[in-house]
């Protein structure tokens, strides 16, 4: 049987061409070191899961995949939830547990260190990462501010304003001056025909979970310069640099911080070009904390993570998610993941079991394990694991004992960490934020003219009012010069009717004295 073992992972695990070496096959508890089980480099932008328990190893094996990816001058991006992943700057420490698992699977101990950039959401572990408002998207932004589906339209309706004429939405100012513009007065007017109106309740709704987010702190993730995907695409000596996004300082945010790679993955979807299947990916995206993406996440959202997981492939872009559980990710993106690890599993509870039970069914069966025994019997640094081959076949399902990483697996020391982060270019490129004129400069401008055109009108109305007074009435307004002249000819018509009076009755009398 262990010759058949051998035989059928042979076949199975040695692709043509280049490839990732994930470690040698384990049957009957026993490493197997001349099946060697490998990943076709051409088969890494079909889309991976790295999936275990807790402590299970999940994190060494994105590690010793990442190493062996830059190797191949793959340059790789990676969520570092911890600030562990700091280590893949340093050369590793050889011990002989190092050295006895680099023969058990038959690919000796090399240590080794490699490229990296560190980058934080905060500006404060590493370069600034932003984005602008507008690049996010109204799908992402619902997400974040946990909007119902009423708010989540009313905020299409604000991007789409804003496309329409030319408004920039970079930050959160942005967005809270348009959604005051639009919600009453000229702003609310002036959509109602062609967007429709938006009522105070949502716009208040929608302001306040702006505010909540400003209110922890992390709001600066939206702004310029803003984060340009080229900047993922970095070489150094041949080897593929691995990005690294720390967010260590905000852990307490998964659900900002995993909407703001799957927001990362948008840009790369919407601006690489078309590449077809390359002998090796552009680069490949460690997609960390993957369930959080998935809880209680609209059908829009949900829609938008499955179009991109589908398509970006076809941009060169390979996308690992990494969980507890495969059962964490929906099935309409688990049905695009050809390469699956799968640390192992505890069943402790009854929900355990329930997952374990749905987990064995995403894997097709084998002749050599009973996959549920395999899966909660797993040790550290172990995985049951199932491929692409060069053909795009999956392949034969087996328990694997994992290549060790050869870069120290922690964080690196706190003078590297300085070095890394303060020296590169990076940090001096996006570390000061640009302000320039964006939507809310130009609301302010906008209704400052409208105030303006508001008061001109108010002052003709009135002028046109008295105007038409003056024309009712038969007079206008008289100068100075003209009052005066006005009241010297009415003194002198009454002084010249008196004389012509005395003169008359003078005459009169006369005329009667001389009969």
């Amino acid at each position: 049987m262990k010759q058949e073992f051998i035989e059928k992972i042979i076949t199975s695990y040695n692709p043509k061409g280049d490839f990732i070496q994930l470690g040698s096959g384990i049957l009957n508890g026993e490493v197997v070191t001349d099946a060697k089980v490998n990943i076709a480099l051409k088969m890494m932008n079909r889309h991976g899961l790295i999936a275990g328990a807790t402590g299970t190893g999940k994190t060494r094996t994105l590690q010793l995949i990442a190493e062996q990816l830059s190797d191949r001058g793959v340059p790789v991006f990676m969520l570092d939830v911890k600030g562990d992943l700091s280590g893949l700057a340093e050369v590793g420490k050889t011990n002989d547990a190092l050295i006895e698992r680099g023969n058990a699977v038959g690919i000796p101990f090399e240590p080794s260190s490699f490229p990296i950039e560190i980058f934080s959401l905060t500006g404060k572990l590493g370069a600034s990462m932003r984005l602008t408002v507008e690049d996010f998207g109204p799908v992402m932004l619902s997400r974040i501010l946990d909007l119902n589906d009423t708010q989540s339209g009313v905020l299409s309706v604000i991007f789409k304003y804003a496309q329409d004429n030319g408004l920039p939405l970079v930050d959160f100012d942005d967005l809270k001056r348009l959604l005051s513009y639009l919600s009453e007065g000229v702003g609310a007017e002036e959509i109602k025909d062609d967007y429709g109106k938006i009522s105070s309740a949502s716009s208040g709704a929608i302001l306040r979970k702006i505010v909540a987010i400003e209110q922890q702190g992390v709001s600066h993730i939206f702004g310029e310069k803003e984060f340009d995907i080229q900047d993922l695409f970095g070489r150094v000596d041949g080897k593929g640099v691995i990005t690294l996004l720390n967010i260590s300082d905000i852990q307490d945010q998964p659900l900002l911080y995993s909407t703001f790679l799957l927001s990362l993955l948008a840009q790369l979807f919407k601006k690489l070009p078309e590449v077809g299947d390359l002998d090796k990916p552009k680069l490949v995206f460690f997609l960390d904390e993957a369930h959080l993406l998935f809880n209680g996440a609209s059908k829009a959202f949900l829609s938008q993570i499955e179009q991109i997981i589908r398509l970006i492939r076809s941009k060169g872009i390979g996308v690992f998610f990494c969980t507890q559980a495969a059962t964490d990710v929906s099935e309409s993106v688990l049905s695009q993941l050809g390469n699956r690890v799968q640390h192992a599993l505890r069943a402790f509870t009854p929900n355990d079991a329930e997952n374990l039970r749905k987990t064995v069914k995403t894997y097709p069966t084998s002749e050599f394990y009973e996959i549920d025994k395999v899966l909660t019997s797993l040790g550290t640094g172990q995985a049951l694991v199932t491929v692409l081959n060069d053909k795009g076949i999956p392949t034969e399902v087996v328990a694997t004992h994992l290549v060790p990483a050869r870069a120290v697996m922690g964080p690196c020391s706190a003078e590297v960490y300085e070095q890394i982060t303060k020296q590169s270019d990076f940090y001096s490129k996006y570390q000061e934020r640009v302000e320039r004129r964006t939507a809310a400069e130009m609301l302010e401008e906008k209704e400052q003219q409208n105030q303006l055109a508001e008061e001109r009108e108010k002052a003709q109305v009135e002028a046109d009012k008295q105007a038409q007074k003056s024309r009712a009435t038969g007079s206008r307004r008289q100068s100075p010069l003209e009052a005066a002249q006005t009241q010297a000819s009415r003194t002198l018509a009454r002084e010249g009717v008196k004389l012509l009076g005395k003169l008359a009755t003078g005459l009169l009398n006369a005329f009667f004295k001389k009969k």
